[in-house]
């Protein structure tokens, strides 16, 4: 059995961050059912471009695969019946919405506990359940500059910068996914399940980590930093060769000592250099750098690897998205895994980075909407025909979807 095969997962999950979260543990083998909005025409991230036609875009495939899709109305009697009779077979309510909704749409654990003692109702939301924030809406961009990030990013005479990937939305779903998988163990142990209010605000607060630590307990002011560099550690950071950019880092001493003998330069590494230790080169980082960028600019990327690499610096190049593709490590790490789509034929997307065990994953392709309504309803739910045709009358699974109706404002 794969991992979580024993896991089913009910997701009133959309967009990016949430899908995110539970795509790993799909692709650990839990069942994650999606429930998709028939009001809307589903999940939005089924629309976003430019790939997208139809109902079919590339940036849901990359959310999804590995799930069934079910389309529910839940704003109906009959379509939250079908929604209850989920909870008391699953193990998971699973949502990304404003901190507001999951108590409005009456997905929390007081609301479900009757249903089943167990269940673990992890809600993602922008700003959390709680505190002044709790009713706005939380975007990954809006963080990035709520939470500090994009005054820490970028060169220090330009404008704050937002990270080139939504790294709030991601690591709000990696944490959202942790903090299920910890409720569940305690509910299987105690046979009692609760609530996880999980935050995009709280995840990207709580990354500022040792920056932060600086500042709560020592004054520390965070500066951006020219070329990216690390901001106690000297040299780690973005060095320009002719005829492109590479990293070079020296965590260690030794590391230091290394590239010292390699630039030309190995009286930099002993004492009485100003350069011998950690201190020296952090007090005379301006002097050093400027010899350093000259050096490395003597130079292609290629030539320096050629040299840094064998002397086991902490060095690579500033790859763009398919040099990092094309990368001989990508492909000896599986990171590139296909599927097969009705209209894309054979579809390519990276692997999640969570392993367990020696057995390698599989990939199924994301869902189209509602394309899961029978094993959904039939095998997990119990119904007979007559029961789905009675509650389709009653309006639990939509009509066809009107896209100017108004949509779940999410995390």
């Amino acid at each position: 059995m794969k991992p979580l095969e024993d896991v089913r997962i009910v997701a009133v999950e959309q967009y990016g961050a949430g899908p995110f979260g539970s795509v790993h543990l799909a692709d650990l083998g839990a069942e994650v059912i999606k429930i998709e909005d028939p009001r809307v025409g589903g999940d939005v991230g089924r629309y976003v471009p430019p790939y997208a036609q139809d109902e079919d875009s590339l940036f849901f495939e990359t959310f999804n695969r590995n799930k069934r899709s079910l389309s529910l109305d839940l704003s109906t009697e009959a379509g939250r019946s079908v929604f209850e009779d989920l909870v008391r077979v699953s193990d998971v309510v699973y949502s990304n919405l404003r901190g507001d909704v999951p108590a409005k749409m009456r997905i929390t654990y007081a609301d479900l506990a009757h249903l089943n003692p167990a269940i673990v109702c992890c809600s993602l939301t922008g700003f959390g359940m709680t505190g002044p924030r709790s009713t706005e809406p939380g975007y990954d961009y809006v963080l990035q500059g709520l939470a500090g990030w994009m005054d820490l990013t970028g060169e220090p005479d330009g404008p704050p910068t937002k990270s080139g990937l939504s790294l709030v939305d991601f690591s709000g779903g990696y944490v959202a996914a942790l903090s299920m998988l910890a409720a569940l163990h305690a509910a299987r142990r105690d046979g009692v399940g609760t609530d996880c209010d999980v935050s995009l605000y709280d995840t990207a607060v709580s990354m500022l980590t040792y920056p932060a630590t600086w500042h709560l307990n020592a004054g520390y002011e965070p500066e951006r930093t020219r070329h990216s560099a690390h901001p106690s550690l000297v040299p780690f950071q973005a060095f320009e060769a002719s005829d492109g950019w590479l990293v070079v880092g020296c965590a260690k001493e030794k590391f230091w000592a290394r590239l010292a003998v390699v630039v030309g330069h190995p009286e930099w590494a002993e004492q009485p250099s100003p350069y011998a230790d950690f201190s020296g080169r952090q007090e005379n980082r301006v002097e050093l750098l400027a010899q350093l960028e000259a050096i490395f600019a003597e130079r292609t990327v290629a030539e320096w690897l050629a040299v840094l690499y064998p002397a086991s610096i902490p060095c690579g190049p500033v790859n763009d998205v398919p040099q990092a593709l094309r990368e001989e490590h990508t492909a000896a790490r599986g990171l590139v895994v296909e599927t097969e789509h009705p209209r894309y034929g054979t579809l390519r997307q990276v692997a999640s980075p969570v392993r367990v065990g020696s057995e390698p994953p599989t990939y199924r392709r994301a869902p189209r909407r509602n394309e899961d309504a029978d094993h959904v309803l039939g095998s997990i739910a119990g119904y007979d025909a007559e029961r789905i045709a009675s509650l389709a009358d009653a309006g639990a699974f939509g009509t066809e979807p009107d896209r100017t109706a108004p949509e779940r404002t999410g995390a």
